[in-house]
């Protein structure tokens, strides 16, 4: 029995030999267990000594080619060598230079980071940050960017705002924004797209409570979409935000969906009261005009007969004047000349017909033969028959 200290059952410690010993377990069992004819399970020790072996084997260190005198002893583990060494010194400097250098895209800037502070801003290419001392941070600067606001893109009701006019109005609208400067939108902004998004929805509701609901609905949408669009970057300006306002797409504006409905037919009785006061304007101007027309003749007509009476006022005061300056010359010949003027005015136009009571055989004028006047009596029939 003196060299069986080896395994469990008795014969795993010396190799196969039993040393001289009559003990049949140490005798050709090779560490097998005792009483199974089959194929035999090896030996746990076994199994680790052949693992340490190849590990050393691979660390570099040398083995001893098995176990000695059936106890397992080895060198004791593995061994460190200047080779595995340089080695980790290696793969820790390839890992690091790997840790550290970056790529930029050119749509892209890096912030360089020198223990939690700004340090530099990386351009497109390829970049050093020495790792972890220096840490880095790629945006993408000149992709645009969406914010959307309204009920239809979604599904808040933020696009629901107050007229100046007492009204409620459905908007849907875009902002659209990118990175102007890296270090300013990473370090002065907590969350830039929830402040972008907050102060566009704020500036909206400013402009349109000084609005009203027509011009909104109508004719003054792209005006809206620049005040929008000055207001959203001063305000980002003010935050030192670094970030550019793009555009505003302003893409719809409507009444709520609950009274959308009765807000088009009060459109429809508003455009129709329109189209009656344009009618009701057009006929006034027409009686306006004629009225102004008809005065304008009047006063004419009378400024035509004052200035004709004035005229035959100071026509007749001349005549007076140049008459009596010759009746004063030769008042007997001025006095028979104005007599017959006047019979001459007088009796012009009247019918006379003179009888010579001298005429005749007899003298007593019935010499004259009566005749009847037809040019007087076809008068006369005119004249009562136009009375009629």
């Amino acid at each position: 029995m003196a060299g069986n200290n080896g395994g469990p059952w008795g014969g795993g410690g010396n190799n196969g030999s039993n040393d001289g010993g009559d003990d049949k377990r140490g005798s050709n069992n090779g560490g097998r267990r005792p009483g199974n004819d089959g194929p035999q399970i090896p030996e746990i020790d076994e199994l680790m000594n052949k693992g340490r072996e190849q590990l050393r084997v691979l660390m570099g260190g040398g083995g001893n080619g098995g176990r000695n005198n059936g106890t397992g002893g080895g060198s004791g583990g593995p061994q460190i060598t200047r080779g595995m060494v340089g080695l980790g010194v290696l793969v820790a400097a390839v890992a690091w230079v790997a840790a550290s250098a970056y790529t930029v895209k050119p749509e892209e800037q890096s912030v360089e980071l020198m223990l939690g502070k700004y340090s530099s801003t990386g351009g497109p290419g390829l970049n050093f940050a020495p790792w972890p001392i220096v840490t880095k941070e790629i945006l993408a600067v000149t992709s645009e960017r969406n914010i959307d606001i309204g009920v239809n893109r979604t599904g808040s009701e933020a696009g629901l705002m107050l007229t100046g006019d007492e009204n409620i109005v459905d908007i849907d609208f875009q902002v659209v924004w990118n990175i102007t400067d890296p270090q300013k939108y990473l370090f002065n902004l907590a969350n830039p797209p929830q402040t972008i998004e907050a102060v566009s929805e704020s500036a909206m509701r400013e402009i349109i409570s000084q609005s009203d609901l027509a011009p909104i609905l109508n004719r003054d949408r792209g005006a809206i979409a620049d005040r929008l669009r000055d207001a959203i970057q001063s305000t980002m300006d003010s935050y030192d935000s670094g970030v550019n306002i793009v555009r505003v797409n302003f893409d719809k504006a409507d009444p709520p969906v609950e009274v959308i409905a009765s807000f088009r037919s009060v459109q429809d009785a508003e455009q129709e009261r329109d189209r009656l006061q344009n009618i009701a304007d057009a006929y006034a101007n027409q009686v306006v005009a004629g009225a102004r027309g008809e005065a304008a003749q009047l006063i004419e007509q009378s400024e035509a007969y004052r200035s004709q009476v004035v005229n035959e006022a100071q026509g007749e005061a001349s005549r007076f004047t140049a008459v009596l300056a010759e009746y004063e010359k030769a008042p007997e010949v001025t006095r028979k000349r104005l007599y017959l003027e006047t019979m001459e005015q007088v009796l012009g136009g009247v019918d006379i017909i003179l009888l010579d009571e001298g005429a005749g055989a007899n003298g007593n004028g019935q010499g004259v033969v009566p005749y009847l006047s037809l040019n007087e009596l076809r008068r006369n029939t005119t004249t009562d028959g136009g009375s009629n």
